[in-house]
């Protein structure tokens, strides 16, 4: 991907640039036979006036990248739809979609922020670098990651999955959960599982990593290995939890995803060779 965060246009003549356009947590895209299409500056003269919260965010193969919030949906031209990032992935280019995620990061950042934390003077964008100052009080916030680990638990050649209460599509995955003050990944892996599923683990290793921008976390893969227990799903959470061998596996998250990623893994390394292989 060819991605050049920035903070300042460039100056000289460049491609029309994409615009990032976001409404009540939707993207504006344009919609061309079964693609969808970010759209360009051409696309936009007549809702360019409503734009708010303007960001210039960097340049995509040399074409510069704004993102923005529309105050009224009403307006866009008929050709154009919102749509949430979730049905775009997969769909949109994975480099016009990366960006696409970070926009929608930096347009709900900036809404937030609007206001100063310590006084409630309003905000202003800081020139020099990514982030809100208050030119009351000094206060500075910059935009916030919320980080997440997920984990491969494995049990000789089985997998742990579960169906947690939010997955409302029924598919099973791996195990996940959000860093809490004063701990290490490797202590939030740990913890997440037992509470999760009742499991201690052992031989934590780190596997990668995933922006996800939903709205603002960084998702860190582990894989780990089963060392005491027996699986008692935690009910507020878990519908159904179990082991399952690479052969055998129920529904499973798209490949975009970083908890695919890790069952890709379990399947390629785990998975048993067929007879008379």
């Amino acid at each position: 991907m060819s991605f050049v965060p920035g903070l300042t246009p460039p100056s000289k003549k460049a491609e029309p640039a994409y615009w990032f356009v976001f409404h009540n947590e939707k993207m504006l895209v344009k919609t061309n036979a079964d693609a969808f299409c970010v759209p360009r500056t051409q696309d936009l003269d007549s809702i360019i006036p409503t734009f708010r919260r303007k960001h210039f965010i960097g340049t995509l193969n040399d074409r510069p990248c704004f993102t923005v919030e529309l105050e009224d949906g009403r307006g866009a031209p008929d050709i154009f739809e919102f749509k949430g990032l979730r049905e775009l992935f997969g769909v949109l280019p994975e480099d016009l979609r990366s960006v696409a995620g970070r926009a929608n990061q930096l347009v709900s950042w900036s809404r937030i922020h609007r206001y100063c934390g310590g006084c409630g003077n309003a905000t202003r964008d800081k020139p020099d670098e990514l982030a809100k100052i208050c030119p009351r009080c000094g206060l500075i916030n910059y935009p916030r990651l919320s980080p997440a680990v997920i984990v491969a638990v494995t049990r000789g050649n089985q997998l742990l999955l579960a169906r947690n209460q939010r997955f409302k599509s029924g598919f099973y995955s791996v195990l996940a959960g959000f860093v809490e003050l004063g701990e290490t990944l490797e202590d939030c892996v740990a913890r997440e599982v037992y509470e999760e599923v009742n499991i201690k683990v052992k031989h934590i290793r780190y596997f990668g990593s995933q922006p996800w921008p939903f709205p603002d976390s960084l998702m860190v893969a582990f894989t780990a290995e089963h060392e005491a227990g027996e699986i008692s799903a935690n009910p507020s959470e878990i519908v159904e939890a179990g082991w399952y061998s690479a052969n055998n596996l129920p529904r499973i998250p798209p490949r975009i995803t970083i908890a695919r990623w890790l069952i890709d893994w379990f399947i390629n390394t785990k998975q048993a060779p067929e007879a008379g292989s």
